[in-house]
């Protein structure tokens, strides 16, 4: 019996994110902040219309920084929080992971409680939290403050385990990771990534083992593939368990290592990020990262001495990216903005495809693939 509040989407095209080929003539019922249903739009029940070229899994992006101006270490507010996913929705993101990177002594617990609170209170379109550091390799700090990189303690672990009430992502160098910590954090239900590592293959084995997710920004701050020592890349290549997360801007990762990555490691464990800071959606903003000041030209983020400082990239754009450069077909992109964040973070049976049953995150967009509204928990 249809409900008069269920909202009715009709998209001219449909990527559920599964099939190969979009679905046509299809109305997605939603009721409840849920999918109730999927028909024939012949067939739709009565509710509120909706209509959109292309409809997608709403995007999820597990590597933002900033956005609207502000950055999440400079001020880690709800009001931040809040700024960053409207600037992430011009990208027709859904959910993000607001994304703290180093900072010293236990800056990193004020993220903590932002996040815990804002999920406490069902805050829109925050999913969860990703902490890249401090616990790096003081070797592959990239932007990151050397001075503040530090080994994970127990006092730490004991912070960590306490959760954020959701999605935890951990991005650490394994090889600085005491025996046992990273079996351990996982078992409190965080993630755990690869990332600013030195690690080699055994180390990233013994990661595994213990229960590691995959790899922050594939390519970028971690030990290389060279013929006799695989490093992170060749390890997260070869380790069927493992994701990665990848900034496809045409800046961190050549072209032709766009089209590698996703031969060797399919649609299926590559997702794309946005590693975004300050500038997303506001594009004249500079901001400092461990005292020295980054600004945008051209696309590309930088200090004074050239030095990467994250990425000045909207999802909608990663996934165009990743079809120009990496000869991704579009349900393989759009796959990798939603399905497989959703899966790398144990979310597959929430969020990540269009199906009943599953929350009611959608991504709409032009037939050129540029974001034109979202749809969050049913909320347009």
């Amino acid at each position: 019996m249809a409900d008069e509040t269920d909202l009715i989407l009709l998209p001219e095209a449909l990527f559920d994110g599964e099939a190969e080929q979009p679905r046509a003539d299809r109305a997605v019922v939603i009721r409840k902040g849920r999918i109730h249903d999927i028909t024939e739009a012949a067939h739709a029940p009565a509710g509120r219309v909706l209509r959109a070229p292309v409809a997608a899994p709403g995007f999820i992006d597990l590597q933002i920084n900033g956005g609207g101006g502000v950055m999440f270490n400079d001020a880690p507010t709800r009001e931040t929080l809040r700024r960053m996913i409207r600037a992430a929705r011009r990208g027709g993101t859904t959910h993000i992971l607001p994304t703290f990177i180093t900072a010293p002594g236990s800056g990193y617990r004020a993220a903590m409680r932002t996040v815990r609170e804002a999920l406490a209170e069902a805050e829109p379109g925050i999913l969860g939290l990703h902490l890249e550091g401090p616990f790096l390799s003081p070797a592959r700090p990239g932007i990151h403050p050397p001075s503040a990189v530090q080994r994970l303690s127990e006092d730490d672990l004991d912070a960590l385990c306490e959760g954020v009430g959701g999605p935890f992502l951990l991005t650490l160098a394994p090889e600085e990771a005491p025996p046992g910590a990273i079996a351990r954090l996982v078992g409190a239900g965080l993630t755990v990534f690869a990332g600013h590592s030195e690690a080699d293959h055994a180390a990233m084995i013994r990661a595994a083992d213990e229960g590691l997710g995959g790899g922050t920004h594939l390519f970028n701050a971690m030990s290389q593939i060279m013929g006799r020592a695989p490093g992170v890349v060749g390890s997260l290549f070869d380790d069927d368990r493992l994701f990665a997360g990848i900034i496809a801007d045409d800046i961190h990762v050549h072209p032709a290592n766009l089209r590698l990555a996703l031969k060797v490691m399919t649609e299926r464990r590559l997702c794309l990020v946005t590693d975004a800071m300050a500038t997303l959606d506001a594009p004249e903003a500079s901001f400092t990262v461990n005292g020295k000041t980054i600004r945008q030209q051209d696309g590309r983020l930088a200090d004074a001495e050239g030095r990467l400082a994250g990425a000045h990239l909207a999802m909608d754009e990663a996934v165009r990216n990743m079809c120009r450069l990496g000869g991704a077909r579009r349900a393989q992109a759009l796959r990798m903005a939603s399905t497989t964040p959703a899966e790398a973070l144990g979310l597959g049976g929430e969020l990540g495809r269009i199906v009943p049953g599953q929350r009611a995150s959608i991504t709409l967009l032009t037939h050129e693939l540029e974001a034109c509204g979202t749809i969050v928990d049913g909320i347009c």
